[in-house]
């Protein structure tokens, strides 16, 4: 009995790409050697010149065709795991999610252990398990995550270094909210596979990222994100991972560069429309973002957050906004604009919206910088200050951080660490005439007399006679006992 040989040309397996780099995803060269046994017929020989051809369209990029050349194939020999693995690719490129999941698993009913068919299998679970949640179905969601955990794990177990599984498994976990613990060690695990390590695909490299953004590690999460898109600049995960580390940092112009190159690549997906809208509302147009969220037919979630954040931020009505908080108590937009509503008015009211907006949404930090600010409004100074140095060491650029964080110290009479602060404060805001007045106080509760001298004249220079009626007064007053104190301290020295 003589046996047939059959190849299938090997590729960088990467997930979320298109059509022809699609082909073939067989792990980083790793050929899959594939054998019929014979009897005699011409069959096998048949199906074998067949999915080559197929093979051949599809890097073409005709995906169509080679799904029917992978057909006549499979229906020459019934026992083709090959052409049902590579028809599962073809359809996964036309975004035929079903089908593909068909093929994926008929390709691993025939050939069990095959480790990179198990990926793709758990793969387009997870993408049934995001749009499931999305669309709101949260048992089915539920059902999905855990299917998928399953067979990610059996393909891992077969293949440590199974770099598909891996990045099906970190999309897997950011989107089902799973426990910090879980998310350490599949990151444990990455920096294993990636450290030192040559040609690691970008799709590792921006999953990786993703689970160090996700348990704090900001700084390194950047670092791997430049990995990924150094080895491949139009990745589309990675790409949009920068859009939203921009955002969150508050860097727009950044956030549309990447959405543009981002929106060339992949213009119909949602999460590319939700992230246009985001960066417009980030920018002042609301008009736009909403204009573009009308755009999306399909129920999603995160596109309807987006607008129900859009319109809180521009709601003054408390009680409009808390009757949709009865609704939805956990609706982090709502609850973090009743934050912000009450702050002044009602602070203790404020800081258990601020804390309820931190809870339900951990990653935004806006929410956490407003639970500082409204421990600062109920003069709880000492949790204020503590809740603020911790979020400075995060977003050490955040002038309301900064703001608030020397507002609780300065009431704590910590005054040398509230200098600090309203340095920083009147170095990056030189025009701020309250910000030099406050830094004057601060030297001047430390006896620093020159320097407070100093900051009051210029604030003096800077300050509105009518918005700053108040502290001009005041500084009125100091200035000739400040000026006696100055000149007792030189004669002391002389």
């Amino acid at each position: 009995m003589t046996r047939d040989r059959i190849l299938i040309n090997p590729a960088v397996a990467i997930r979320h790409v298109f059509a022809a780099s699609l082909l073939c995803t067989v792990l980083f060269g790793s050929a899959v050697l594939c054998t019929f046994a014979q009897d005699g017929e011409d069959e096998p020989k048949n199906a074998v010149n067949i999915f080559n051809q197929g093979q051949e369209i599809h890097e073409k990029g005709d995906l169509i065709a080679a799904i029917k050349l992978y057909d006549e194939a499979i229906a020459l020999v019934e026992d083709f795991p090959e052409a049902e693995y590579q028809k599962g690719i073809a359809y996964l490129a036309l975004n035929k999610i079903d089908e593909a999941e068909s093929s994926f698993r008929k390709a691993t009913e025939k050939r069990p252990e095959w480790s990179l068919a198990l990926a793709m299998l758990g793969d387009v679970k997870v993408r049934k398990h995001i749009a499931a949640t999305e669309s709101g179905d949260i048992a089915e969601a539920k059902r999905l995550a855990a299917d998928a955990s399953a067979t990610l794990t059996k393909a891992i177990e077969l293949d440590a270094n199974n770099f598909p599984a891996y990045a099906a498994l970190v999309d897997l976990q950011l989107h089902s909210a799973a426990p910090s613990k879980s998310l350490g060690e599949t990151l444990t695990k990455l920096r294993i596979l990636t450290d030192g390590k040559m040609k690691v695909p970008a799709s590792i490299w921006s999953a990786r990222a993703g689970l160090e953004n996700a348990v704090g590690e900001k700084a390194l999460a950047r670092s791997s994100l430049k990995n990924a898109l150094a080895v491949d600049p139009k990745n589309i995960n990675a790409i949009k991972f920068a859009a939203e580390l921009a955002l969150n940092d508050h860097d727009t112009e950044q956030a549309e560069s990447y959405t543009e190159t981002l929106t060339k690549l992949a213009p119909d997906r949602t999460s590319t429309i939700v992230l246009q809208a985001r960066v417009a509302a980030a920018q002042g147009k609301t008009d736009v973002a909403l204009k573009l969220l009308d755009l999306i037919k399909v129920k999603s979630a995160e596109a309807e957050s987006l607008r129900a954040g859009i319109s809180a931020a521009a709601s003054t009505d408390t009680a409009k906004l808390e009757a949709l908080v009865a609704k939805e108590p956990k609706n982090a937009s709502y609850l973090g604009r009743l934050c912000v509503l009450n702050r002044l008015e009602a602070p203790d009211k404020a800081l258990d919206y601020c804390r309820r907006a931190s809870e339900a949404e951990p990653t935004n930090i806006d929410h956490a910088i407003g639970y500082g600010a409204a421990l600062v409004q109920a003069k709880r100074f000492d949790q204020a200050a503590a809740l603020l140095k911790r979020i400075s060491e995060i977003a050490p650029e955040n002038a309301t951080v900064h703001a608030n964080l020397a507002a609780a110290l300065y009431q704590l009479k910590r005054y040398a660490e509230a200098k600090a602060e309203y340095r920083w404060i009147a170095a990056k805001m030189p025009e701020s005439a309250i910000a030099h007045y406050l830094l004057a106080v601060s030297h001047d509760q430390l006896a620093e007399y020159l320097d407070a001298m100093a900051n009051y004249q210029q604030f003096l220079r800077l300050a509105d006679p009518l918005k700053n009626q108040l502290e001009i007064e005041k500084v009125n007053l100091r200035v000739p006992s400040l000026q006696k104190q100055i000149k007792e301290m030189k004669v002391k020295k002389n």
